[in-house]
């Protein structure tokens, strides 16, 4: 029997098939200005919530199979759990793109289509927006990501962002749209004032981006060493005893001080042990020890813990099993100093939902004990925020930002760390749990937009790789390859000044929100009034 298609899912189909081949690592960026416009035909031609929200969904999961297949891993050593993990999300996560689809199918019945199709940009960064402030957050696919290797047009994020970049991609999809919606009812080729709006919205950028592309930088320079030991992060064990990993550490830094290095910059979780619990005071002195003799600055991921008194515990603290004394453990980045024994210490704040915390643990305890595996250690405690560390360079101090993995998908949270000083960012991240698949090369891309919003370079350091460095206009001037055990030794400059979207990062998204809150209140009130006009008549 031969199944018949239905037209409109084959546009559902082919816009999220364009979509998802316009992000990283494909170089297909420019499909995401034209992704839409099977979509919006597809929409715009059906009424009803559900009608609509069917279309949807069939679009976002195309779009996130093939821009999100890796995260179940699917390599030989995966745990089971991950592929659960994967093979769920990739049906959950379209179920948040209805968000927009659904504020736009009651502003359009209840106001007019017109409107709905017009605002559904702001619609739609509403929904991104959204997803990033809970506990179940992926803001993974924010529009604005597909755009990173587009170096002049995403130049004005320094003005408005990654949620500024999926507005312009998207406005210019509803001109296109719209220049082309009765291309088979009419003998004129396209509406000239619809395609003008869309030249106009898609070449302004790229005309702000070559009047400030610069390669001019008048902050002070430092060589960073960046370490890529390119360890198994399923069978850490396996390369070898703690002295021998450290060994390695070493090996591979001294390789970068021959280079130059000033800062060495070791990956997340580099040792797998609590390092400064007194189990480890020797394997401890012997990082101080070296840090020392080289008279050079170290920062690297470590787990961390802290142990506490039942007396002065805070809330989130947990309970060792026949103890009063409670504790708490943090994914956490340190940075050691020559010459002194204090470690300043940041805390990973924006943790990996399952992952690193079941969300809304603290809530329901009981979650715990149903998310269990082994990617991470699991059950984090959740860090202070965005906080600054202190370098040493040329007897000045250096305020720097040190994030963590996924933390450096959220870009207010970045902003956070240059409005509080930050003159360089880093990120150190282990993302080789992921195999030779999109998620790497998807992860090093995204880090390009947090450069260019703050205008700051960008040290990346990456257990198996990717391992870069990035300068303020987005492009990488050095890069590793994927798991190889190598150095990259390379200069940044250390950045004053703060950007507007630094100092106005929730602007675009507060927007967002008010202009999609403001029309889904009148729609209803309007779907109220003709209710009551319905019944009184």
């Amino acid at each position: 029997m031969k199944i018949k298609i239905n037209k409109d899912i084959k546009l559902a189909v082919l816009g999220g098939f364009l979509l998802g081949v316009s992000y990283p690592p494909l170089p297909f960026y420019f499909l995401a200005f034209i992704a839409f416009v099977p979509y919006l035909y597809g929409i715009s031609n059906r009424n009803g919530l559900a009608s609509i929200n069917r279309f949807t969904y069939v679009f976002a999961f195309v779009f996130n199979l093939i821009t999100l297949y890796w995260v179940g891993s699917w390599t030989k050593e995966a745990d089971q759990f991950l592929m659960i993990s994967g093979a769920v999300l990739l049906f959950f996560n379209p179920l948040l793109f209805l968000i927009p689809s659904s504020i736009y199918a009651i502003v359009k019945k209840y106001i007019n289509a017109k409107t709905a199709l017009l605002l559904f940009p702001f619609f739609w960064v509403t929904y991104e927006f959204l997803y990033s402030v809970t506990e179940f957050r992926f803001p993974w696919l924010t529009l604005g990501n597909s755009q990173a290797y587009f170096t002049p047009f995403i130049q004005i994020a320094d003005l408005i962002g990654v949620y500024g970049i999926s507005l312009l991609i998207l406005f210019v999809n509803i001109f296109l749209y719209l220049s082309i919606k009765n291309l088979s009812k009419k003998k004129v080729l396209f509406n000239p004032k619809y395609l003008t709006f869309a030249l106009v919205i898609f070449i302004s950028p790229l005309i702000y981006g070559l009047i400030s592309f610069s390669g001019n930088y008048d902050g002070k320079k430092i060589t960073v060493g960046i370490i890529q030991p390119n360890l198994n992060p399923w069978k850490k064990w396996d390369a070898g005893s703690l002295d021998k990993q450290i060994d390695l550490y070493f090996s591979l830094s001294r390789k970068a001080l021959k280079e130059g290095a000033q800062l060495l910059v070791f990956p997340e979780t580099a040792l797998p042990v609590y390092l400064t619990s007194p189990r480890y005071y020797r394997e401890l002195q012997r990082i101080y020890d070296f840090v020392d003799s080289t008279e050079t600055p170290l920062l690297t991921g470590m787990p961390d813990y802290n142990i506490y008194t039942a007396e002065n515990a805070p809330d989130d603290a947990k309970s060792f099993r026949n103890s009063s004394r409670r504790y708490t453990t943090y994914n956490a980045v340190y940075l050691f100093l020559p010459h002194t024994r204090k470690i300043q210490e940041y805390h990973k704040t924006l943790l990996v939902p399952f992952g690193e915390k079941i969300p809304y643990v603290e809530r329901f305890p009981a979650l715990e004990k149903l998310f269990k595996w082994e990617v991470g250690i699991s059950s984090w405690n959740t860090g202070e925020g965005a906080k600054t560390l202190t370098i040493q360079i040329d007897k000045d101090s250096v305020k720097i930002g040190a994030a963590i993995c996924i933390e450096s998908i959220y870009p207010e949270y970045i902003a956070d760390f240059i409005r509080k000083g930050a003159r360089a960012l880093f990120i150190v991240t282990n993302d080789s749990w992921y195999g030779k698949s999109s998620g790497p090369y998807q992860h090093a891309a995204i880090s390009i937009l947090r450069a260019v919003e703050n205008r700051r370079f960008v040290v990346r350091a990456a257990n198996g790789g990717i391992s870069c460095i990035i300068n303020p206009q987005g492009e990488i001037t050095k890069q590793t390859k994927l798991f190889t055990k190598t150095v990259l030794v390379g200069d940044i400059s250390l950045l004053n000044g703060k950007t507007f979207y630094t100092e106005h990062s929730y602007l675009i998204p507060i927007v967002s929100l008010l202009v999609s809150f403001i029309f889904l209140v009148i729609a209803l009130i309007k779907k109220s009034t003709n209710r009551k006009q319905i019944l009184t008549s």
